[in-house]
């Protein structure tokens, strides 16, 4: 299963080459944008946001960010309009394994499964072999 176009929001540099390697390497993405900041990423899908095909269709979120945080930048998502929403998963991939910010993460209903760091192959290729991307 391939996915159109995938989107890495960390500020994290090195954690946003190797979630792109791993994303190239399993070829599930025709498209991949790197956004280094939550607001840089809210700049760009409104930027994009009535082009369905510009949309991304799986987000790769990290938590901790300055700023704005992922739980702030997937408060704003939800304003963004339906069918874009419904077109889009969030999958949080955070170096945080905290209980409570995967409970909080999972509440929103745009997000699909929580990762820590790094992102890893097997990963990927568990959220294809579920169907969730």
């Amino acid at each position: 299963m391939k996915t159109n176009h995938v989107l890495l929001i960390d500020d994290n540099e090195i954690d946003n080459f190797i979630s792109n390697h791993v994303i190239q390497k399993t070829k599930i993405a025709e498209k991949i944008t790197v956004k280094g900041s939550a607001v840089e990423a809210l700049e760009y899908l409104e930027a994009v946001k009535d082009d369905s095909d510009a949309f991304p269709d799986l987000i790769f979120l990290d938590i901790a960010m300055p700023i704005m945080d992922g739980f702030g930048f997937l408060e704003e998502i939800g304003k963004f309009p339906k069918p874009q929403e419904k077109k889009c998963v969030v999958v949080m991939l955070s170096s945080s394994n905290n209980r409570n910010d995967i409970a909080r993460a999972m509440d929103f209903d745009v997000v699909i499964d929580f990762f820590t760091k790094p992102l890893r192959i097997e990963m990927v290729e568990d959220l294809v072999q579920r169907k969730k991307v």
